[in-house]
């Protein structure tokens, strides 16, 4: 994973001072492009550890078209929690009373995670967030893009349209309200050799805490796509638009630089499984994963 550690240094290095949505500010680059053989093992941060029980299950969650965080916070999952209560405190005019990153927010964000699990109806109205990633792969204006795509890799696999998009323009108005605009905006995959590859475009991409998910996640649905279409894997690459750190970041991203590279782990899938929606978290695991601790940064909301 040198490769990561070369575009944390280069934002560094080279990023521009940016202002951004969330009032945080950031240290961003434009246009960069990192490239993974995934023959040569899972391409999973060694320099701290990553959460893959979130990797899988929200994986899962995009291929089963879910838009809603009920099935990811009762399998241990917050990675998407901060959004929607965000949006449940300006819906209740409850911002002023639990100020943004403060304790009494953090208290109140549990509270409210505990209520999504728990309760249907408040999971309902509150845990939605709107037309995000599952909706847009499985139901774009009708159209179930992954159904579509593993039909057409089986059946013309020399086609330069493989392609899956979460970017719909009609739908970016409704996905801010409660979520975000989709970050990893557009996959394309490539046959040749038998072995099938994949290059992702990010538009905004969170260099310290969300890109190291992004890697592995779109690694691991390029092996799962590569299995039910009887293919090998090749590449996954990644290409991004903004590329940033946030300002409350840096202390984080020199600590994990100063850190020494440990053996890449290896995904394993059940072979039994020939049909990408039929994969459950029983059926995938990483194996020899060695890392050195986690490193906690805030996210900015």
């Amino acid at each position: 994973m040198q490769q990561y550690h070369q575009l944390l240094q280069h934002i560094l290095d080279n990023g521009y001072q940016k202002s951004d949505r969330t009032g945080t500010g950031t240290k961003s680059v434009f246009g960069y492009q990192m490239r993974f053989n995934l023959q040569e093992g899972f391409p999973l941060l060694t320099t701290k550890k990553v959460f893959t029980k979130g990797i899988i299950h929200e994986v899962l969650w995009f291929l089963q078209g879910n838009t809603n965080i009920q099935y990811l916070v009762k399998n241990g999952v917050g990675i998407w929690n901060e959004w929607p209560f965000q949006s449940y405190l300006k819906q209740n005019n409850l911002e002023a009373s639990f100020p943004k990153y403060s304790d009494a927010w953090k208290e109140e964000l549990q509270r409210f995670v505990e209520r999504i699990k728990s309760d249907d109806r408040f999971a309902e109205q509150y845990g939605e967030l709107g037309p995000v990633y599952g909706k847009q792969w499985r139901n774009f204006e009708g159209i179930d893009q992954i159904s579509q795509l593993i039909q057409d890799i089986k059946s013309s696999p020399d086609s330069r349209r493989l392609i899956v998009s979460a970017w719909n323009p009609k739908d970016i108005p409704v996905m801010a309200l409660s979520g975000l605009p989709p970050c990893h905006t557009l996959f394309q995959f490539y046959v040749a050799d038998g072995k099938l590859s994949c290059q992702l475009y990010q538009r905004s991409a969170d260099v310290f805490l969300g890109v190291p998910f992004n890697i592995a996640s779109y690694a691991l649905i390029t092996h799962m796509i590569a299995q039910v279409c009887g293919l090998g894997v090749g590449d996954f690459v990644h290409s991004f638009g903004d590329a940033h750190i946030y300002n409350n970041h840096f202390d984080q991203v020199k600590e994990q630089l100063s850190r020494n590279f440990l053996p890449i782990p290896q995904l394993k899938l059940n072979p039994a499984v020939k049909s990408i929606f039929e994969f459950k978290f029983e059926d995938i695991s990483i194996e020899n994963y060695q890392s050195h601790p986690a490193i906690k940064a805030p996210v900015a909301v």
